[in-house]
């Protein structure tokens, strides 16, 4: 019973004391009663202790002391002022009410008590809630390191769950480690095996600082490491290339394909060829602006509705240009091509007079905007559609010729145009769809070039030789060689591009080319047939 009036008493004595102190059990009222000093000293260390409490509270109030809007009475009380002038409480964000408290007046700040909350409002934000703000503060830290902030740094690794946001943590404290003068070469050596593993181009940074450091163990271990992110790099560089080949490939593919179908059954070199992806191009452009203004939450989907329209327009202009100018010229290669250049010309003029000289463009639907990094390679979402737009038209294509009636009679034409004409084939209907084919893919392309590509009257004069050279290259009227020789020439002038610049990687590219025709002058893979071997 003794026991029990004892622990009542104690009871009753801790109550009375918190009722005569209520700030006693708030440690942060005191923390904010530091404000009122009229010292730089008091105020700074009322700054660094509110960032270490990690009060919610804490952030707004720092703000507005950074813009001179803290507020604090004679009795020590906090209020953050409004730009219009209203007082709200600093601690719980309430509005004021009643009176304008006596003594209002600025919490006093300089240079330096703004160095302290610039440090405190990292430090908070190293303790966020939101685990993407944890992440961009790591990163922060990461490329400004501060050896000031490496306690707090710490303090984050040992609160953190997140492994991502752990890791990104860690290797700032390595960063900030690598910097800090009096750091043991101990650690400094283990910093750089950690940022070693990163091995991208802020950590080379880092590293290559630390080559210059005055301890031999660590300038030693910063060269070892150096080498081994810079054979990293070196491959990560060369596959970043690549994948900049395949995308370039695939919109050479996409812009030669209706070319290797017409140039291999026809024989016809179309110089007017660019200008049917230029058509598509600018199809994209009149669909994508007609579904904003009649149906706005269908722009995403805009581009997926101009692939069918650009592949009817351009296919329709394919099959008039056949049936009213190609068709009374077979046979005269010459004037075919000056006839056809000359179109070309003609079509960029009714271009330049529908639309304007200047440039148009295309905005890119969410679903292929941005990127993702795998490992040290970015893959940007516009150019692997395309990857893989390309490869379904080709695909898609491949069916079509293997597997339709159309199909059959523009291989037997190919092989031999009067076997087929015996046999009952219509070659000069075969010779219309199949201009009006090539011409349809030709406006697909350009729904491709658009995402990656602003729409100009000279969009399809950029691709026009690259897609001859790469018919060529293929193996003229061969879809197989055409895939082929784009990736092939696509890869190659990306992988030349940084040893010896755009153009001159062109001419070493055309060189190249040249040698092979004259070995073989058919390309990879010539079609076989007695009318093509004659």
């Amino acid at each position: 019973m003794n026991m029990r009036k004892f622990l009542v008493t104690c009871a009753l004595v801790l109550f009375a004391a918190l009722a005569a102190n209520p700030a006693a059990a708030d440690p942060v009222e005191d923390i904010l009663t530091g404000f009122a000093s009229s010292k730089y000293d008091d105020i700074e260390k009322s700054i660094d202790a509110l960032a270490a409490s990690g009060d919610a509270a804490a952030p707004a109030i720092l703000d507005a002391l950074s813009a001179g809007d803290l507020q604090v009475s004679s009795d020590k009380k906090l209020y953050i002022k409004g730009d219009d002038g209203s007082l709200k409480e600093a601690r719980s964000g309430a509005d004021a009410t009643g009176e304008i408290p006596p003594g209002l007046k600025a919490v006093k700040v300089n240079n330096r008590v703004r160095r302290a909350i610039d440090a405190a409002m990292g430090q908070l934000t190293l303790l966020s809630p939101d685990p993407a703000k944890r992440l961009s503060a790591a990163a922060s830290q990461f490329h400004a390191p501060d050896p000031a902030q490496l306690p707090a740094v710490e303090s984050a690794i040992a609160k953190e769950s997140d492994p991502a946001v752990k890791r990104a943590f860690e290797q700032a404290r390595a960063a900030i480690i690598l910097v800090k003068s009096d750091a043991p070469d101990a650690d400094k050596i283990a910093a750089i095996g950690l940022l070693a593993a990163r091995g991208d181009e802020d950590a080379k940074s880092l590293l290559d600082a630390a080559t210059a450091s005055g301890s031999p163990a660590v300038a030693d271990a910063a060269r070892g490491a150096l080498k081994g992110i810079e054979r990293s790099l070196a491959w990560w560089s060369a596959a970043q290339n690549v994948y900049y080949g395949l995308s370039l490939g695939s919109v050479l593919l996409l812009a030669a394909i209706g070319l290797a179908i017409t140039f291999g059954v026809m024989g016809v070199i179309n110089m007017a060829h660019g200008e049917m992806v230029m058509l598509g191009a600018y199809t994209t452009y009149v669909v994508q602006q007609a579904v904003m203004v009649a149906a706005p939450g269908l722009t995403d989907y805009a581009l997926v509705l101009a692939v069918p329209a650009a592949f009817l327009v351009s296919g329709a202009a394919g099959i008039a240009i056949e049936r009213s100018i190609i068709r009374f010229l077979y046979g005269r290669p010459l004037e075919t091509l000056l006839a056809t250049f000359g179109l070309s010309l003609v079509l960029q003029q009714a271009m330049r007079s529908i639309f304007g000289p200047t440039n148009l463009q295309v905005d890119n639907p969410s679903w292929m905007s941005g990127s993702m990094d795998l490992g040290g390679l970015a893959i940007t979402y516009n150019r692997f559609w395309i990857i893989l737009f390309a490869v379904a038209i080709f695909a898609l294509l491949t069916l079509v010729l293997r597997k339709t009636a159309l199909g059959l009679q523009m291989r037997a034409v190919t092989q031999n145009r009067r076997m087929a004409a015996s046999m009952g084939i219509r070659t000069g209907w075969v010779d219309s769809l199949t201009f009006g084919l090539g011409s349809g893919v030709a406006g697909i392309a350009g729904v491709a070039l658009s995402q990656i590509d602003n729409v100009s009257p000279n969009l399809g004069q950029s691709y026009i030789i690259d897609s001859f050279m790469v018919v060529v290259f293929g193996g003229v009227g061969n879809l197989w060689g055409t895939l082929v020789g784009a990736m092939s020439l696509g890869v190659a002038n990306k992988l030349l591009e940084p040893v010896a610049g755009a153009v001159l990687g062109k001419i070493v590219v055309l060189v190249l080319l040249v040698l092979f025709i004259q070995r073989r002058p058919r390309g990879l893979f010539p079609v076989k047939g007695r009318a093509v071997e004659s």
